[in-house]
């Protein structure tokens, strides 16, 4: 077994699975890539390190400076990761309203807490950090949602490591949040085979579904602009709050991988992918399980009544 220098060394190369007892096709299999499986615990850890290592490459970044980023969970505790190993100060905005897990370890790895109102959601927690930030030039603000580094991340390593694991892939379906991953890898996989198919998971226009966006909502994130969004995405998949809910506990129950809300909104989406797939046809379809569950036990998502956890979505900030 090798022996690493640092935590960082152990983001990316994360393993996938095959979940195919829960696709509705018997000649569709589903794979789940474990993206939980990273050292801060999610997908986010790999933007966050190429974030820090691009602007410390830019020369923005240097010992002593002070980053700061608004968060409502996963980039946040990636970046305080990462920061501590490093030896970087760290200052996140955070919701109110997000889930004391989330605050447990953002303070586990000494990052300072700058708290936002909770009924303002991530935008509200976007908004005052851009707020600090031009009143801070010598502070460092990455802002995940117009960094290149975030899709650039993707299109690296995680759509890399996709293509080499399963070279057969047909779609790939992840959800619209920052929008870095599916443009990252979306770019890659079309690059490499342009007959795969790539669907983003949102929300309706109006609803919460944790970690997701919905460009109906107007917010279209800077990334899916630069990357060519609508050029890239093949389509969209709705997928409702309990739906999400649904399908993270038959991921956990059925396939024993005990993930957050967003990767049961994933699979909700990649389920519907693979019931449209022609009779007959074959597909192999990977999604992105986000992260593990352990930031969401406080929400009793998965052993409350289900109709009630739902009805929590619009009340705490999940992801």
């Amino acid at each position: 077994m090798a022996v690493y220098s640092s935590v960082t060394e152990l983001i990316g190369s994360t393993p996938i699975v095959d979940v195919s007892q829960l696709s509705p096709s018997p000649n569709v299999k589903i794979f789940a890539k474990l993206e939980g499986q990273n050292p801060a615990g999610s997908v986010k850890d790999r933007i966050a390190m190429a974030m820090i290592a691009a602007a410390e490459e830019s020369g923005e970044l240097v010992p002593g400076r002070i980053i700061i980023e608004p968060s409502s969970g996963n980039t946040g505790i990636a970046l305080a990761m990462i920061s501590r190993a490093r030896g970087y100060r760290l200052k996140i905005v955070l919701p109110e309203s997000v889930t004391i897990e989330r605050r447990q370890a953002l303070e586990a790895y000494g990052a300072e807490i700058i708290p936002s109102p909770g009924a303002e959601g991530s935008n509200g927690a976007v908004r005052l950090a851009k707020e600090l930030s031009s009143q801070n030039p010598d502070w460092v603000f990455l802002y995940q949602y117009g960094n290149e580094a975030n899709p650039t991340a993707h299109y690296r390593t995680t759509g890399p490591e996709i293509l080499a694991d399963l070279p057969d892939v047909t779609h790939f379906v992840a959800g619209l949040g920052t929008s870095g991953t599916l443009m990252g890898v979306g770019t890659y996989l079309k690059e490499q085979k342009p007959d795969v198919k790539i669907y983003a998971v949102e929300p309706p226009s109006g609803e919460h579904v944790e970690g997701l966006r919905s460009l109906d909502d107007g917010y279209v994130p800077p990334v899916f602009d630069k990357w060519g969004g609508m050029e890239i995405l093949d389509g969209k998949r709705i997928v409702r709050p309990l739906e999400s809910l649904v399908w993270t506990r038959r991921l956990v129950n059925e396939a024993g991988i005990f993930a957050g809300i967003s990767s049961g909104a994933a699979l909700a989406g990649a389920v519907k992918v693979a019931a449209r797939v022609p009779e007959g046809d074959t597909a192999n379809i990977v999604f992105v399980v986000c992260d593990g569950a352990w930031k969401y036990l406080s929400t009793g998502a998965y052993t409350e009544p289900i109709d009630d956890v739902a009805a929590k979505l619009d009340e705490i900030i999940y992801f």
